[in-house]
């Protein structure tokens, strides 16, 4: 084993159990994998007092970038998100696990930091939201703004940044077949109009799209214009739950790692402007993907993270 990668590990061994508590510890001890992002527990019940949501055919995480819960939520540069916040769920004591980008990014869809290398080129081949939902014969595809190419598994092509779009590290996803499904984001609509969006979409506007570079009234005018179309679609309304939240807070908040952010549930079932005051993290996020579409195998502290089904009817 690298030897730097193995100092790494250990590394994040006690850096994300302080984030989500002894029984983390506890459970990789046990025998949860062998490596940091190896527990992987099934189980359908709720965690750490949560409900488990209801099942829908179809989630799309959106993921925008580096702002506080306070510059978002109640942003008049934001109307669009905002609208989403008061219409549907909100979840007020969202925070981000680490900074910067890439380990929020990798929770979203391990459970595991992993690095908190921006600039992080290797593999990872732990437990992963890809191998969940293919071992369950469920589909899935990335959706990333400014892709070069179906499959591009290589470095950043500004806008486009490669730690925005954690598939690409994944030992299920990089060299194999399953990389078809990183896909440039303008397919998105003609598969939204087709009816023929995946089981589960994630979505990765560009550097100036999703707030990066760009401003929060450019995000908020990417969404509404190219998200919009989905929540009002047919498609969507009939059983689709879409998850906006952002990926980390500014640099200076490190509050349970990424310090707090902003995360809106829309959805048909939804509660109409329900508020959350359960703490979540990405890990909640995770469990939720996989759990309401029937999986029920979470990796890394998915397994024992809160479950969101408090925000639906």
């Amino acid at each position: 084993m690298d030897t730097r990668r193995s100092v790494k590990s250990l590394f994040f061994f006690f850096f994300f159990g302080l984030l989500v508590g002894p029984a983390f510890l506890f459970m990789a001890a046990c025998g949860g994998g062998g490596s940091l992002g190896g527990v992987s527990q099934g189980g359908g019940g709720s965690v750490g007092g949560g409900s488990v949501a209801p099942r829908s055919s179809h989630v799309i995480v959106v993921v925008e970038e580096n702002h506080s819960y306070s510059q978002v939520i109640g942003n008049q540069s934001m109307p669009y998100l905002n609208g989403l916040a008061s219409g549907y769920g909100l979840a007020t004591q969202y925070y981000a696990d680490v900074h910067p980008s890439i380990g929020n990014y990798l929770v979203l869809t391990t459970g595991v930091p992993e690095t908190i290398d921006d600039a992080f080129t290797g593999i990872i081949a732990d437990d992963n939201v890809v191998r969940e939902l293919v071992g369950a014969g469920k589909t899935w595809r990335s959706y990333a703004e400014n892709l070069p190419t179906v499959g591009y598994v290589g470095g950043d092509v500004y806008p486009y940044f490669r730690h925005h779009n954690p598939f690409t590290y994944l030992s299920d996803v990089n060299g194999t077949s399953q990389a078809n499904n990183l896909v440039p984001f303008s397919q998105f609509p003609a598969d939204l109009t087709a009816g023929a969006l995946p089981d589960y979409s994630f979505v990765v506007p560009n550097a100036i799209n999703d707030a990066h570079d760009g401003t929060l009234a450019q995000a908020d005018q990417w969404l509404q214009a190219n998200i919009d179309p989905l929540v009002q679609s047919s498609f969507f309304k009939n059983d689709g739950v879409l998850i906006i939240v952002f990926d980390e807070s500014v640099m200076s908040d490190i509050t349970h790692g990424g310090g707090h952010v902003a995360m809106v549930v829309i959805g048909p079932h939804v509660k109409p402007g329900y508020q959350s005051t359960t703490l979540y993290q990405h890990q909640s996020t995770l469990r939720f993907v996989l759990s309401t579409l029937g999986v029920h195998t979470y990796p890394g502290a998915s397994a024992i993270a809160p479950d969101m089904g408090e925000f639906f009817q």
